[in-house]
């Protein structure tokens, strides 16, 4: 696996310094630095980095409205640095996307572990995107078969399970998937030669 590419955002360099110190301290590689917020949605575009720590409060453009701007072209992690603990903070960085917030002063006790888990995270809902997209095309395939198998039973005149037999022998004949045989029984207006079977 590739190491994750983290950027710091803080309006006070001295601030992006130390978390720089932190991160490399612990192997991490931090491929950009932002001052505020619109300089971070900038960078997030040209380094698409894994988690982005960024400061709340910023000139420009503050931290939870740029990271709502992140979250709408990346899936890049976000943890939240601010000096207050406030109710609707959370709310608002809850509604922007944000993955964790942590409180200023940072340690280094309270970053690293921190920084693990909202990389976990990150690959954790990778993964369950990926599951979700994998079963939407199932659905999808199923679909088209479906509508494949209710076209053979009108035109040949026959029975569903003859007409899922007939999918699945052309398939194997033909070397193709059944999804793609389907949509192309579904795209051509023809009859569906019976010798085939």
């Amino acid at each position: 696996m590739t190491q994750p590419k983290i950027m710091v955002v803080d309006d006070e360099p001295i601030i992006r310094m130390d978390l720089r110190e932190m991160l490399e301290k612990e192997g991490y590689l931090v491929v950009a630095e932002a001052k505020n917020g619109e300089e971070a949605v900038s960078l997030a575009h040209r380094h698409k980095p894994d988690l982005i720590i960024m400061d709340v409060k910023m000139p420009v453009l503050n931290g939870i409205k740029a990271s709502g701007i992140i979250r709408g072209f990346s899936d890049s992690s976000i943890l939240l640095l601010t000096a207050y603990s406030q109710r609707e903070l959370v709310q608002d960085a809850c509604k922007a996307g944000v993955t964790a917030y942590l409180v200023k002063p940072i340690t280094e006790e309270d970053l690293i572990p921190a920084v693990e888990i909202a990389l976990s995270q990150r690959v954790r809902v990778a993964s369950l995107k990926q599951d979700v997209h994998t079963l939407k095309q199932k659905i999808e395939d199923r679909k088209i078969i479906e509508k494949a198998k209710g076209k053979l039973m009108s035109t040949m005149s026959i029975e569903e399970e003859a007409a899922y037999k007939w999918l699945q022998q052309a398939s194997m004949q033909r070397r193709m998937p059944l999804a793609r045989l389907a949509e192309e029984i579904l795209s051509k207006e023809q009859l569906i030669d019976h010798g085939a079977k």
